[in-house]
């Protein structure tokens, strides 16, 4: 007669068989960025001895391009969308030669000029080793996504520098509206393991604790909702920008070589007219609004259309640091219209725009908490939620999958991928029309009336 095993030794073993690979994932990852991030460093370092770097942004570009063309087809925009769309698509198959090449061609595109992140390749190496692992150990189907979705995670985390919003962020990343429940403790694990590894290995992180927050009071209050809204729009204009830039690529009928040549061209234009603050991470800029520096007002205008030419045109990297990037500067420009500390609102302002423009405010919300501590943290979540829903069925990242409408109001397939949502208003007579009909009725007929003639 057999032996049945018991629910709960069946979930020990499924437990301790996560957290061993989870461990697993976590320090391949966390060392995988480290190479990374310090390469990336010190190429970076190399190119600002010389003052015209930014020159080398053409060739950098066309580079980048010819690796797409000829090493790794299909493979342009930024590492996290493809690895998203290789989770829902693939069961998060990875080729393996994406690994080296997405380390290339982010090096070569950030170190030339080109305005990018870092977070997007760390994810993509941390996924394409973590499916190398899959390989080896036979799993398919949803233990080889669980793995993969342990290497996006570990991948933000050690590239962050938060380990739990990092983790957070990869799984709520891959859907709009929901996060797989089933992927949380390892997640977690590869996430915390990442960071310390990373952190064990020398890879320094940024951390700028807000001291001073105002007291709570309505007015307050009503600018940080004020501050969600614009925040929002400015996520509209980001994800809309890049998606232009992908459009206009489309329409330029020539080689990808020559566009990108072109689009290097034009971004050194930019640059002598500008400044070289749109160029590559363009962390100090970041600092700086952070820090309560001066900002030209049209800051996050300008990263958005070169993160946008550099994405659409042959260039490769992340989308995570412009998007701080964004948010920090667009928080620095709205300071003195609403009357805010410019540090305060910039931190706001940085997870904002991440929480809306890649839809993940829960992971924003913590984020704000292991960054900018915890005093700002309440104002920072409602910020967050505003932006997430300001920003409509759209992303950074067109391979989610949407779960939710953000509006009952809104006509919108769910259960596909955002790049191919169409959502349109939804004439809804009962919810929209009878309640104006109404409380029509009520202010004729004054308070106390009984209904009927």
């Amino acid at each position: 007669m057999k032996k049945r095993l018991t629910e709960e030794t069946v979930i020990f073993i499924s437990v301790f068989k996560w957290i061993l690979l989870a461990t697993a994932v976590g320090v391949i990852v966390g060392a995988s960025t480290t190479v990374f991030v310090k390469t990336l460093n010190w190429g970076a370092a190399a190119a600002s001895t010389y003052r015209y770097y930014f020159l080398a942004m053409p060739l950098g570009l066309l580079a980048s391009a010819l690796i797409i063309k000829y090493v790794l087809p299909g493979a342009e925009g930024h590492g996290a969308n493809k690895v998203i769309e290789s989770i829902h698509r693939n069961s998060g198959k990875i080729k393996p030669i994406a690994v080296p090449a997405e380390f290339v061609r982010s090096f070569i595109t950030l170190t030339s000029g080109g305005s990018a992140g870092k977070e997007g390749p760390s994810a993509q190496i941390g996924a394409g080793l973590a499916s190398m692992l899959a390989d080896l150990l036979r799993f398919d189907g949803s233990d080889r996504r669980k793995l993969v979705i342990c290497g996006i995670s570990s991948g933000f985390a050690s590239v962050f520098g938060t380990p739990l919003a990092g983790a957070i962020f990869g799984m709520e990343v891959l859907f709009v509206g929901s996060i797989r429940y089933d992927v949380l403790l390892p997640s977690f694990v590869a996430g915390i393991i990442s960071y310390q590894v990373s952190s064990w290995l020398g890879l320094t992180y940024f951390y700028n604790p807000i001291t001073f927050v105002p007291v709570f009071s309505e007015a307050f209050f009503i600018k940080v909702i004020a501050a969600g809204i614009f925040f929002g729009l400015c996520s509209f204009f980001l994800v809309e920008t890049l998606r232009l830039g992908k459009k206009a690529s489309s329409a330029i009928k020539l080689p990808l070589e020559a566009k990108a040549v072109i689009a290097g061209i034009f971004l050194v234009a930019l640059t002598f007219i500008f400044s070289e603050h749109y160029l590559g991470l363009g962390l100090p800029t970041i600092q700086s609004a952070l820090e309560g520096g001066d900002i030209p007002w049209y800051a996050f205008i300008l990263k958005s259309i070169f993160t946008s030419v550099t994405l659409s045109f042959g260039g490769h990297g992340g989308i995570g640091t412009p998007i701080f990037f964004v948010g920090a500067t667009a928080g620095s420009a709205l300071s003195p219209v609403l009357g805010v500390d410019p540090a305060m609102l910039s931190a706001i302002g940085f997870v904002a725009l991440l929480a809306g423009a890649a839809n993940t405010p829960i992971a924003a919300s913590i984020m704000a908490v292991e960054l900018f501590g915890a005093d700002v943290a309440p104002y920072a979540a409602v910020a967050c939620v505003i932006s997430f829903v300001m920003t409509g069925h759209r992303s950074a990242y067109p391979s989610q999958v949407l779960e939710m409408k953000k509006s009952s109001s809104i006509s919108v397939e769910v259960g596909g991928e955002l790049s191919g949502a169409h959502p349109g208003y939804e004439y809804r007579e009962k919810s929209v029309l009878s309640a104006v009909k109404h409380m029509t009725d009520v202010f004729k007929k004054g308070p106390g009336k009984p209904d009927g003639p």
